[in-house]
């Protein structure tokens, strides 16, 4: 299992200003549609390591971006990542 960190946005302007803000800078971070488990009324996240949360936040604080949460979720990941062509024996 994998840690991963999201940051929510209340707006879509919210999301693309904080992407375009982090560009300019060398953290660890993707542009991910929300995961099912959080909710939020902006379809994108910010996913990173929970490690450079901290330091994310804060530079998007200064960057005047408005963050709606942040939450931390563990993520299974398949021992076999092309697992899903293997066909399913009865």
């Amino acid at each position: 299992m994998t840690r991963k960190g999201y940051f929510t946005f209340a707006t879509t302007h919210q999301a693309i200003k904080a992407e375009s803000a982090l560009a300019k800078k060398s953290f660890e971070y993707k542009m991910v549609p929300v995961p099912r488990s959080i909710s939020s009324s902006c379809g994108i996240a910010l996913c990173c390591p929970p490690g450079e949360a901290l330091a994310i936040r804060g530079f998007l604080e200064e960057c005047s971006v408005s963050i709606e949460g942040y939450y931390e979720l563990e993520e299974k990941i398949p021992k076999n990542p092309l697992s899903f062509l293997y066909k399913r024996r009865s």
